[in-house]
């Protein structure tokens, strides 16, 4: 079974997978441990009573998969042919890998502003997810800076933290879903700052994390400044899909399609799971569970490839 992504996901593949006896084969790609790598602080994945830090987390996920027999290959696929089993893939130094069976763990990354002070501050006020960092928040004042689902979700979720959230948008209306909008509308706990848009995030002085944005009017070009002590970026994902094009079924948004209740692709004996495929939940602990699903997706498959081969070569 070759694993492509080493994140919650394609770990808890890779443990499950090797559990079955199913040899699996882990290409890390390009960052290692995924997106909690870049995490410090994790306080919502179960079975740890203190916060743990997001690196420890994978290194620990990563020691118990090779200690099943899960194989880890420092690589980067560059090239797919999904067109007959087994499987191949090639790395970016000519390596091919052959599998029976495929695993794309290869997740989604947050969309950025691309400003230097967002970059510093990350994890010091600013974060791309409020369900994983809004508990940091309470009773404190956030912003949310984006005009889609994932922004006006973001916000509402706030509420449950903080009595003062704002939503920044650089539009004069909103592009998410005319029921988002309407509970956005009648919620008291939240302002919006129509036509506005972030400059810079201001803080990071010393020991001090992220302390108010300076904002822009879009039509006017006036500057003003919002004291905040957090600072939510939600203007969508990018999933990493690219290599699969044309090879699997992608949704509107490019995420891998999957059967749904299942990690099956269009692709028989390729299966999908974590981010790349889960464009609603985002978590390390869901992503993980569908790894699970993918292993044992993959252990069935495996299993009636089996049983037809061999009553064919009965017949």
């Amino acid at each position: 079974m070759l694993i492509l992504g080493s994140g919650p996901a394609g770990l808890s593949a890779a443990i499950y997978g090797a559990r079955a006896g199913l040899a699996p084969i882990v290409v890390q790609g390009i960052q290692p441990g995924g997106q909690l790598t870049t995490t410090t602080d994790v306080e919502n994945y179960p079975g740890f009573r203190e916060v743990i830090q997001g690196p420890w987390l994978m290194e620990e996920m990563q020691a118990q998969a090779e200690h099943v027999g899960a194989r880890m290959m420092w690589d980067t696929i560059v090239e797919v042919d999904l067109s007959q089993r087994p499987f191949r893939l090639v790395g970016d130094g000519g390596h091919v890998y052959l599998g029976d069976t495929l695993v794309i763990a290869t997740g989604a990354q947050a969309k950025w502003l691309g400003l230097d002070s967002e970059q510093k501050l990350r994890g010091q006020g600013v974060s791309a997810c409020a369900t994983c960092d809004g508990f940091f928040f309470r009773g404190k004042k956030v912003a949310v800076i984006g005009g889609g689902n994932t922004a006006v979700e973001e916000a509402l979720y706030l509420t449950n933290h903080s009595h003062d959230v704002t939503l920044i948008h650089r539009r004069d209306s909103l592009r998410a879903e005319k029921i988002l909008q309407e509970r956005l509308f009648k919620h008291h706990g939240i302002k919006v700052l129509w036509n506005t848009e972030v400059a810079e995030f201001v803080g990071g002085e010393g020991h001090q994390g992220l302390t108010g944005l300076e904002l822009r009017d879009t039509r006017t070009g006036e500057v003003s400044h919002l004291d905040v002590d957090g600072g939510f970026v939600a203007i969508g994902h990018h999933p990493a899909t690219e290599l699969f094009q044309g090879h699997v079924e992608l949704d509107e948004d490019h995420y891998i399609k999957v059967e749904p209740g299942t990690t099956r692709t269009s692709v028989p004996g390729v299966f999908a799971c974590g981010d790349v495929m889960d464009k609603i939940y985002r978590q390390a602990i869901t992503a993980a569970g569908t790894g699970c699903m993918a292993a044992l997706d993959a252990e069935r498959f495996l299993a009636e490839a089996d049983f037809e081969a061999e009553a064919i070569a009965a017949e």
